[in-house]
């Protein structure tokens, strides 16, 4: 048996960032594309934009710098918030994490 959990921030009720939202930013991060970060986690461009912009929406924050493509193509990158929202986000997911994990072998 195991313990499984979930963490996610919302605004007003609305998710504003969690697991797969993190992991698009991270795509980002890493490809320094948009459409190769969803290529990356099987999605679609739109899908994975339309993610990026709720986010961005529900936090009233530019989160994702677009370049148009162009002779050297296009691309993409994290702003400065959005690199700290990661970071702090997935530092406080591994937390609840090993909390979670440390008070399962407690209780069972």
């Amino acid at each position: 048996m195991e313990v499984r959990s979930k963490v996610w921030l919302e605004k007003d009720g609305e998710l504003v960032f969690g697991k797969g939202k993190g992991l698009i930013f991270r795509a980002v991060e890493e490809t320094g594309s948009i459409n190769k970060a969803a290529q990356k986690l099987g999605m679609s461009y739109r899908h994975a934009w339309s993610y990026i912009r709720s986010s961005e929406k529900r936090l009233g924050k530019s989160l994702v710098l677009k370049a148009r493509g162009g002779e050297n193509g296009g691309g993409a990158v994290l702003t400065d918030y959005a690199k700290q929202l990661l970071i702090k986000f997935e530092c406080f997911e591994q937390d609840i994490q090993e909390y979670v994990d440390k008070r399962y072998k407690e209780v069972f």
